[in-house]
């Protein structure tokens, strides 16, 4: 098997890579882990100093990076730049503060003394996705190496090269050469990695299915796991809501990232009392987004990372069609070379539609409408999904009160979902389990150890 480089835009191929072997992939899973051997006893001032380093080197280079992106799986290099900018700041946050989030902390007991501790486990597996290729990456390594730990990286089929560069950007920043490796590995042989023992623990940001393969493969070896999937997050707009800026930041938290964002608003939950004029606000802010080739600056929207994911939500629209919903904008691939796909707007949305229970992970919107803020809520928890979600309302207690009975890991009053280091980030229910960022990501990959004195 082969992996192929496909700029989306005009579905050329860019460069093909060939899948190693089992035998190269164990040999480079024991170059990690002796190289972790050494890791774990650098002080966090070694570390600190080479994510700082790795920030600048970020930032120097972020033109080339974002360009990267763009050939590679269509992000506009706007968003490149500011993904980018992202990763710089990850590892500046954690390079300032990860001493302190690790600290041995005091206890009480009977004994003379006690504290917990927080050792690294060793080397992890990272299963990740292509639509944030830098950022979805150095949102898990970057605490995970601060930690003490070490890694090696099965990066999405489809993003070969930006893992590479990914590599290659860890030693170019001064850390040893074997900290950070990228596997160029099949789906095939992750079971085969995850029995490895040298093996400790397992992240996996991706599809529900392989979120559910991976999970079963780790329970089996009884390893640790932390499992982000996907999100159908609700984007709720209250009756009391600024309209201008719920559809204005609706539009923008539906298509970032040409919509492909497991954090994007996807089912617009709408109290009847605003409908009608919200409506008309929400289109024209949807209307207003460009379309086009993602090397252009103009470009808000870029294509569809791959063709089979353009064919597979061009199907969820039509069926949702077919069953009732109505096409308010967009609906239909665009002509010409590339994966494009408009901004689009389906009302009407109802059960059993797959706008309604399914992630539509594009550019499309599915609104629903409701009577009062009681059956918003209802909406809003009725979905496999427990990822994020927004609640607009120019009351901040009543926000606060909606949000409570929100059933997902992150629930933003008047603003978008987004992670952010500083922040907690992850999901419930077929969203996964575990978090990332904060004190609480940092701690997933260690082993929280009692140490108890006389």
């Amino acid at each position: 098997m082969s992996f192929a480089s496909i700029n989306p835009a005009t579905g050329e191929i860019c460069e093909i890579f060939a899948e190693w072997s089992e035998s190269a992939t164990r040999e480079v899973i024991e170059q990690v882990h002796s190289a972790g051997l050494s890791w774990r006893e650098t002080s966090f001032a070694r570390r600190s100093g080479l994510m700082e380093q790795m920030a600048k080197i970020l930032r120097s280079n972020k033109n080339r990076y974002a360009r990267l992106m763009a050939e590679e799986m269509g992000k506009p290099v706007s968003g490149g730049r500011d993904e980018i900018e992202k990763c710089a700041w990850v590892c500046e946050f954690y390079a300032r503060n990860a001493e302190g989030m690790l600290s041995d902390e005091p206890m009480e007991s009977d004994g003379s003394k006690a504290y917990v501790a927080f050792r690294p486990l060793g080397v992890i597996l990272a299963i990740m996705p292509w639509n944030f290729p830098f950022w979805q990456v150095f949102r898990f390594a970057v605490p995970a190496l601060m930690a003490g730990n070490v890694a090696v990286l099965k990066h999405s089929s489809n993003v070969p090269r930006c893992a590479l560069v990914v590599e290659e950007l860890f030693r170019e920043a001064g850390f040893p050469s074997d900290i950070l490796r990228t596997m160029m590995i099949s789906s095939r042989q992750i079971n085969s990695v995850i029995e490895n023992p040298h093996i400790k623990a397992v992240t996996l940001t991706g599809s529900d299915h392989a979120g559910r393969q991976v999970a079963v493969a780790a329970g089996r070896v009884l390893k640790k796991a932390v499992i982000e999937l996907g999100g159908s997050d609700p984007f709720i707009v209250l009756a009391d809501a600024d309209l201008d800026e719920a559809a204005r930041a609706g539009a923008k938290a539906r298509c970032y990232n040409s919509g492909q964002s497991c954090v994007a608003a996807k089912r617009f939950i709408v109290q009847d009392a605003v409908y009608g004029a919200f409506m008309p606000r929400f289109i024209h802010a949807m209307q207003s987004l460009k379309v086009g080739d993602p090397l252009h600056e103009e470009t808000q929207i870029g294509p569809q990372a791959r063709e089979d994911l353009l064919n597979d939500l061009q199907e969820q629209v039509e069926q949702s069609v077919a069953m009732g919903a109505k096409v308010e904008l967009g609906g239909k691939r665009l002509g010409g070379k590339g994966y494009f796909y408009p901004p689009t707007i389906l009302t009407g949305v109802v059960p059993g539609m797959p706008a309604y229970h399914e992630e539509l992970f594009g550019p499309v919107a599915a609104v629903i409408r409701v009577k009062d803020e009681e059956e918003a809520i209802v909406v809003a928890n009725d979905s496999p999904f427990g990822l994020g979600g927004s609640v607009w309302t120019r009351d901040s207690e009543k926000g606060k009160r909606i949000a409570a009975r929100i059933e997902a890991g992150s629930v933003a009053i008047n603003g978008r979902v987004k992670s952010d280091p500083r922040l907690p980030f992850g999901g419930t229910k077929g969203s996964g389990y575990g978090r990332e960022l904060s004190h609480y990501g940092i701690k997933e990959f260690v082993n929280i150890q009692t140490v108890w004195i006389k």
